[in-house]
């Protein structure tokens, strides 16, 4: 008995130390020191690092919330709050660069809505809306050094697998409604592949599901844990995720970043709407009473003056101005959905010269006349359908980007150079000194295409650009500046081609002056998304 009495006390004494112990450990994480860990150090430190708590939000009291789109969004938040070093810098970052988080909003504005609704029709968690702020900043003509585009920064196969057509006309990654259908559809699936764990997921949109798959595979092997903090992934993917939880946590918790929300009312920005055929879109920003700027703005993802002829026949509208555009639409004769104009073939024509005059395809002028094939005879009339308006309407347009690059003023001495027989963009080129591929990028051509005698061509010396406001206005949305790193195997050759930019350019943009390049190195691209 006395010897049950001792262990009965020393339980007891042992119960009231452990508890006492618990008493006095922290609930949040103490930060470590943000020394530099190799992946592997920092995936096993940061696996056992993370607090769990419940999601607070306390979001800006600076806008009336009831009405406003951002309550909304934040009762969808499905994501557990994390605290970790990673998050926290993420946080630190954005909390010091306020005004960077009012921009992404205000890009945001015309497509929130959208995106909201379709994640809460899905039953998605509310974060994933913030997502296109990770991608692009919520800017639909963004465009990444991987290639990829949109909102969403669909790579052009990735785009393919999930219905995003690309051709000459339309671009679906840049399509707000198809590209928004196609993220979530992906997202979803991912999520499916990982077991609802969004956070494999999000890494899996990043980095692609084998690569986290993969990632997965080498740490049950070493016995560690195959959550996403403790899988050594590539950096741009392990920011990826820590960026997206610091967003939605300091956008739903805004008075405590001391960070402004903007007011976003919770009802639609734009209605689809169905307009049956090819239509002109300056006749279309027309009938809307809205400019062609804002029609870009909402409709991102045609490339020319006019809708793709094979579809898809809708134009995302302002809700105020959708009923008078239907009606208006209803009642306009076919002939002025498109102008068509009466061409007399010349000797020598083909009809591809033919379909870069007018700004539209071979097929598409195949289509409007009786032709089998590519052989057509001088002398003949064929129906070209053509924009309505004057050029400089459709300022975003790729064309018009075209002509802004042929009128942009440059640094250095500018010649004017009128094609003579037997010239050649080789013969000119050497002839002044230039690439091949600058000279007839300059001129808004393509190195094979064919010059006429006559021809004016614009040459510029090799010194860097400075562009004049008006082609700042006109291309800012379609030329892009990406930072590109060189990666082992890669030459100038190859990066010029990738990007479909000249060598020339790119030592101009950079300064290069070796020859070889090192891998790590960074590169900046200026490249124009509708021909990538």
């Amino acid at each position: 008995m006395r010897y049950l009495i001792t262990n009965k006390t020393i339980s007891f004494l042992l119960f009231a130390s452990f508890t006492i112990l618990i008493s006095c450990t922290p609930i949040q994480l103490k930060p470590t020191p943000t020394a530099e860990l190799n992946p592997s150090t920092e995936a096993q430190s940061l696996a056992g690092s993370s607090t769990i708590k419940a999601v607070q939000k306390t979001p800006s009291s600076n806008v009336n919330l009831s009405k406003n789109l951002w309550s909304r969004l934040f009762s969808l938040y499905q994501f557990p709050t994390i605290e970790n070093d990673r998050i926290q810098a993420e946080i630190d970052w954005y909390s010091k660069h306020p005004d960077y988080l009012i921009r992404v909003q205000q890009n945001a504005k015309p497509y929130l809505f959208h995106i909201v609704n379709e994640i809460e029709k899905r039953g998605l968690p509310g974060e994933l809306a913030l997502l296109p702020i990770v991608e692009s900043a919520y800017k639909p003509f963004a465009y990444s050094h991987g290639r990829a585009a949109g909102l969403w920064q669909f790579i052009p196969s990735t785009g393919v697998a999930y219905g995003l057509k690309q051709t000459w006309w339309y671009d679906g990654r840049r399509d707000v409604y198809a590209s928004t259908n196609a993220a979530l559809t992906y997202l979803t699936k991912l999520s499916k592949r990982f077991d609802d764990d969004w956070f494999l997921a999000l890494a899996g949109y990043n980095a692609g599901g084998g690569s986290v798959s993969s990632a997965m595979r080498k740490n049950r092997r070493l016995g560690r844990p195959t959550d996403f903090w403790a899988l050594s992934l590539r950096k741009e993917t392990r920011h990826y995720v820590p960026k997206l939880i610091a967003i939605a946590s300091i956008l739903a918790n805004a008075d405590k970043y001391n960070v402004t929300l903007i007011d976003i009312p919770n009802e639609p920005f734009f209605e689809k709407v169905n307009i049956t055929k090819q239509l002109d879109l300056a006749r279309a920003a027309e009938l809307a009473e809205i400019s062609i700027e804002d029609l870009y703005i909402l409709n991102p993802s045609f490339n020319q003056w006019a809708t793709s002829p094979e579809g898809p026949h809708y134009l995302l509208l302002p809700v105020s101005k959708s009923a008078d555009f239907k009606t208006k639409l209803a009642v306009l004769p076919d002939s002025q959905r498109l102008k068509w104009v009466r061409h007399k073939v010349k000797n020598g024509e083909t009809l591809g010269q033919i379909a870069r005059r007018y700004r539209t395809t071979v097929t598409q002028i195949k289509q409007a006349n009786p032709i089998k094939n590519n052989l057509i005879r001088a002398g003949k009339h064929l129906l070209i359908p053509t924009a309505n308006y004057n050029n400089r309407l459709y300022a975003s347009s790729a064309d018009m980007r075209k002509s802004d690059i042929i009128n942009t003023s440059r640094q250095g001495q500018k010649v004017e150079y009128y094609v003579q027989s037997g010239d050649s963009f080789w013969s000119i080129a050497k002839q002044y000194g230039v690439g091949v591929r600058s000279l007839a990028k300059w001129n808004a051509m393509a190195p094979r295409d064919t010059l006429r005698i006559g021809q004016k061509l614009v040459i510029w010396s090799q010194h860097p650009t400075h562009p004049s406001p008006r082609t700042q206005l006109a291309s800012k949305r379609k030329n892009q500046t990406i930072r590109y790193t060189v990666k082992s195997g890669d030459s100038l050759y190859l990066i010029s081609r990738k990007f479909n930019v000249s060598i020339i350019d790119l030592k101009r943009w950079n300064t290069l002056n070796k020859k070889y390049l090192k891998p790590g190195q960074k590169l900046k691209i200026i490249v124009d998304v509708t021909r990538t």
